[in-house]
């Protein structure tokens, strides 16, 4: 397991952009495959986005498509979540999550993750 921190969450207005970062302390995290998850009020945590460790293959939540890209640093130990055109429905706690694997898109599949970083969108 590695550990994750994220940063970058705010307050922005329907339409604008937020950067959210997730850095690992460890070198190895550079072999994780990571993930965005989000949760907003109500149980469960859903898929955002996720990519394999080498940033090969990306895969999308439909509702996030054209929006929202997924990227990583290895050389910075770091993954971004770039959030664009933002809408008051995406208004959750965004968390990063990291797997010594491939990425699935449920929250079991990842054996790391982080404390979560708030997005609120207003209209």
């Amino acid at each position: 397991q590695v550990r994750l921190v994220e940063s970058g969450g705010g307050l922005v207005q329907a339409g604008d952009s937020l950067r959210l970062s997730c850095a690992a302390s460890e070198r190895t995290f550079r072999s994780y495959a990571t993930g965005w998850f989000r949760q907003a009020p109500g149980p469960g945590r859903e898929f955002v986005t996720s990519m394999t460790w080498n940033a090969g293959m990306t895969y999308y939540a439909d509702f996030v498509k054209g929006r929202f890209t997924i990227s990583r640093d290895n050389a910075k130990n770091t993954v971004y979540l770039q959030m664009n055109n933002l809408k008051p429905e995406d208004t959750a706690v965004y968390y990063c999550a990291a797997v010594a694997g491939l990425p699935g898109r449920s929250p079991a599949d990842f054996s790391s993750w982080g404390q979560g970083t708030q997005v609120t969108v207003s209209s």
